[in-house]
C-alpha cells in the first residue's frame, strides 16, 4: 500500500504532467469532486468540478501544433500535513513554469505556490481544494491567451 505523501506526491506531480502534455481531460478530471482557486491581483478565481476547470484552461492556456503548451511545470518542496482520524491532509508546493518554442528560447514565465485539501475516500487520496498562487511572472503571453476567469 502507497503511503500517504506518495499518494499525494502522485497527485500533486499528475496534475503538471497532464497540464504539460496537454491532457487537459485527464487535469481537469483530478478536480471532479474539487475546487481549484487561482489568485490574481483583482482576487480570487474559482472553479467548481472538472468541467469547469477543463473549460477555464482550455479557454486561456495557448496550446499549440502538438496539442501541448510547451510547458514542463516543475513542482517542488512538497510538504503533506495528514489528519488520518479525518480523513484529510494538507500540502504546500512550490511551482516553476518553464516555457520553450523553435522560436523562444528555454524562460521561466511563472512561479509560485500551491495550497492544497485532499480528502480520503474509497478509491483513496483525491483533490478536494486547489489554490494556485502565481507570485512571480515573466512573458506569459505564450503560454495564456487571457487570465482565467469564471463563466
Amino acid at each position: 500500500m502507497e503511503s500517504t505523501y506518495a499518494a499525494i506526491a502522485r497527485l500533486v506531480y499528475t496534475y503538471a504532467e497532464r497540464l504539460d502534455s496537454g491532457d487537459l481531460a485527464g487535469m481537469s478530471g483530478l478536480f471532479s469532486q474539487a475546487t481549484l482557486r487561482i489568485s490574481s491581483p483583482s482576487g480570487i478565481v474559482t472553479f467548481t468540478g472538472s468541467d469547469e476547470v477543463h473549460d477555464a484552461f482550455a479557454n486561456s492556456v495557448r496550446r499549440f501544433e502538438d496539442g501541448t503548451p510547451s510547458t514542463k511545470h516543475v513542482t517542488t518542496n512538497l510538504i503533506v500535513d495528514e489528519d488520518r482520524e479525518a480523513g484529510t491532509a494538507t500540502g504546500r508546493a512550490y511551482f516553476t513554469v518553464l516555457q520553450a518554442r523553435p522560436e523562444l528560447a528555454l524562460q521561466v514565465v511563472a512561479a509560485g505556490s500551491y495550497r492544497d485539501t485532499f480528502v480520503l475516500d474509497a478509491d483513496g487520496w483525491r483533490f478536494a481544494d486547489r489554490l494556485i498562487r502565481i507570485e512571480l511572472s515573466g512573458d506569459m503571453s505564450w503560454h495564456l491567451s487571457v487570465a482565467p476567469t469564471a463563466s
